[in-house]
């Protein structure tokens, strides 16, 4: 299954500017670390913000997580990045109950399993 709604999907720039992109942020600088290590920069913001809508649309739903509050969808694949390289990550969106606009909540690289 695809993101609900995912053409009304919403990306804050403060969530990109404040947290993900901020190599200051408490939470995330590492996945600061991780974004810009592909070339994604604070000052060219609207380039994740187009990668995520992108990743939205083309991959499928891993996980559906429905609670009082809404529905939690979880979705992993290849991100376009600015280097070209294509590393695998997982989206995080959230529908509000009585919603239907999926609200970006955070992105974090998926961990290859060791065999």
């Amino acid at each position: 299954m695809k993101l609900p709604s995912v053409p009304e999907a919403r990306v804050e720039v403060r969530k990109l500017t404040g947290y993900l992109l901020d190599p200051a942020h408490p939470s995330g600088r590492h996945k600061a670390a991780w974004l810009s290590a592909f070339g994604f920069t604070r000052t060219r913001w609207e380039d994740l913000r187009a990668a995520l809508l992108v990743h939205a649309k083309e991959h499928e739903v891993a996980t559906v997580e429905p609670s009082p509050f809404g529905t939690r969808y979880v979705v992993e694949g290849p991100l376009e990045t600015p280097d070209g390289r294509k590393p695998i990550a997982r989206t995080i969106w959230f529908v509000e109950a009585g919603d239907e606009t999926p609200r970006f909540v955070t992105a974090y690289p998926v961990r290859r399993r060791s065999r």
